[in-house]
This record gives C-alpha cells, sequence and structure tokens, in this order.
C-alpha cells in the first residue's frame, strides 16, 4: 500500500499548455502555495511550494514532507524536494531529491535545444542518462495540464510517465474557510488524482484513495 501512496504522490507532487510554457497566472501573489496534507482524518505532513520571480526568470521551490507515526516510531516517511528553473515561460533546468522506500532518487537535467538531457533514477535509486523532449511539462501541478496531454515530466525520476487529463468542468469547494469556484481537472496514471484550480489558474486542492485511504491536500489560504 505504501508504495502505492508514494506512486500517487508522485502524481500530487501543481495550468501548463501541451507543450512548454509556464502560465504565470498560476503563480499566486504571495509566493507561496502551502497545503497540508492528510491520510483520512489524520494529519500526514505538509506540501509547500515557493516561487521567486527575477525579470524574465521563475524559480519554483517544492518541498515536501510526508510520514506516519505509532508512538515514537516512523513507519512511513516520504520526502521530495526540487528546484524547477524557468526562463521567458520555458523550463531551462530541474534539480530534484527524493526519499522513497528508504531509496534516495535524484534528478539534475536541463534543456538542450529540443531535449531535457542530465542525469535522473531509476526506482532503485540508480543513476542514469536522460535525454527527453523539453515539450513534457513536470509532474509538480501547480501550472496545471491541458487536456489530450498524454505524458509528463516524472520529477522523481526523470523519465517519461504515461497520463490521461480529463476536464470535469467547474465546481463549488471550500477552501481556506471560504467557497470558490474551480476548475476540476482528474489526471489518471498509476492511479486516480483529482486537482483543482481556481479562477486564477492557482492549484488549490487535490485528492486521491489508495485501497480505501483518502489522502487529501487542504490549502492554507487563497
Amino acid at each position: 500500500m505504501m508504495r502505492m501512496i508514494f506512486a500517487s504522490i508522485l502524481l500530487t507532487s501543481a495550468m501548463m499548455s501541451s507543450g512548454e510554457a509556464a502560465n504565470r497566472e498560476s503563480v499566486p501573489d504571495a509566493g507561496v502555495i502551502a497545503f497540508d496534507v492528510f491520510r483520512g482524518d489524520s494529519p500526514f505532513g505538509t506540501h509547500i511550494l515557493r516561487f521567486e520571480e527575477n525579470g524574465d526568470e521563475l524559480r519554483v521551490t517544492t518541498d515536501v514532507d510526508l510520514r506516519v507515526r505509532i508512538g515514537p516510531i516512523t513507519a512511513f516517511r516520504y520526502e521530495h524536494d526540487s528546484v524547477e528553473v524557468y526562463r521567458d515561460g520555458e523550463l531551462v533546468s530541474l534539480q530534484t531529491s527524493t526519499l522513497k522506500d528508504g531509496d534516495r532518487l535524484s534528478v539534475d537535467i536541463a534543456r538542450n535545444g529540443d531535449v531535457y538531457a542530465g542525469q535522473g533514477s531509476d526506482e532503485d535509486g540508480n543513476s542514469q542518462p536522460v535525454s527527453l523532449p523539453s515539450s513534457l511539462p513536470p509532474s509538480s501541478h501547480w501550472g496545471g495540464y491541458a487536456v489530450g496531454l498524454d505524458t509528463v515530466l516524472n520529477t522523481e525520476t526523470g523519465t517519461e510517465m504515461p497520463v490521461t487529463i480529463t476536464e470535469l468542468g467547474q465546481a463549488m469547494i471550500e477552501v481556506g474557510g471560504r467557497t470558490i469556484e474551480a476548475r476540476h481537472v482528474r489526471m489518471e496514471g498509476s492511479l486516480t488524482l483529482d486537482l483543482w484550480y481556481d479562477a486564477n489558474g492557482e492549484w488549490v486542492r487535490s485528492q486521491f484513495s489508495v485501497r480505501g485511504q483518502d489522502i487529501t491536500y487542504v490549502r492554507r489560504d487563497v
């Protein structure tokens, strides 16, 4: 079950076009998107993104820390740190470090013309070369996904990840203590993940289920 949760975290680990341009409207004015993560009704950890803009450059730093404790014992632990750098709306570099199943995975790639090139990892943490089309959006979710997109860049391993994106229309949801209208998108890959974005395209909520356990991302404020 924990391996399935790990896979789902990757899918929950941020609206992009089907190509490569970052949607600047998805960047919050406060420069932070912070989620408290729950497993059922129990606190599970946090997922925090920080945005820094400097001229035509956008730097997005992600920190994910999820844990299950049984008394003093940590029964489950997942960590994911990443830095995405965009220039003129295009992703130019990605560095990530992930603790998963006790293995340390890493990605260090940069745009080189029409490809991302560098080093990624297999599922056991072994380093392997990366060469992928630079049209693939990263699986960091904050920028959203276009309907019809069928492949994303796995930010844990630096590999291609097949997905199906379905537009589910507008929905009224509670975020930060108030009700807002949000765009509902479903991503299907190794599991099914629901994502919601507000009128500006900001990521405001996520939810998925794994073997009867509901994992919910609750936005702290909007």
